[in-house]
């Protein structure tokens, strides 16, 4: 990150949307409605929230898409019925513990992640960060990844999210590191 931010340049960045759809995840809602107040023009979700709505049958326009992101970062469903919020205990952990590896964010919860639960299962679904020298780094595995169109997109969304934290627990944002299951590129 010292080098400058992350972003793909051979392409255009829609900034406004990746930001916004950070922000969404951020705020822990999973209502395709708080994303459009948050930037009005997001359209990033909407076929996924149309495929969804047509997967359950339901006529319904409520915005909930299920269990993503957002609810999985900030209100994950423990075995004990707790909620936990992974993101505010990671800031936590980094501020209290940084020598931990468990600074973690799982978006994966195998028990909300099919089809008739969720408008899309997580693709980036887990990051973790390092503490070193007062420098944070973040690293990402992308279990499903779009590599025109998903990756720089991800790229730039989580080199934003580590900046943000790192802004939050007094460090210098370091290195992101992303890592990807299965890559695909479409010929359309």
């Amino acid at each position: 990150m010292a080098g400058g931010f992350p972003a793909v340049t051979t392409k255009k960045l829609a900034w406004k949307v990746m930001s916004s759809e950070l922000l969404w995840f951020i705020s822990g809602s999973t209502n395709i409605r708080d994303l459009k107040k948050i930037y009005a023009d997001n359209k990033i979700w909407d076929a996924n929230y149309q495929d969804y709505l047509k997967r359950l049958g339901l006529d319904t326009n409520d915005g909930d898409m299920g269990r993503v992101y957002g609810s999985q970062w900030r209100a994950w469903q423990s075995g004990d019925g707790r909620q936990i919020d992974q993101l505010q205990d990671t800031i936590e952990l980094i501020r209290h513990n940084p020598e931990s590896r468990r600074i973690i964010v799982n978006a994966w919860n195998p028990g909300e992640a099919s089809p008739d639960q969720v408008a899309l299962p997580p693709c980036h679904s887990f990051f973790q960060f390092y503490v070193a020298d007062s420098r944070l780094s973040l690293h990402m595995y992308q279990r499903s990844a779009d590599m025109f169109l998903g990756v720089p997109f991800n790229i730039a969304s989580y080199s934003l999210l580590l900046h943000m934290i790192a802004r939050i627990t007094g460090l210098i944002a370091h290195e992101f590191v992303h890592t990807i299951g299965d890559a695909h590129i479409y010929l359309n």
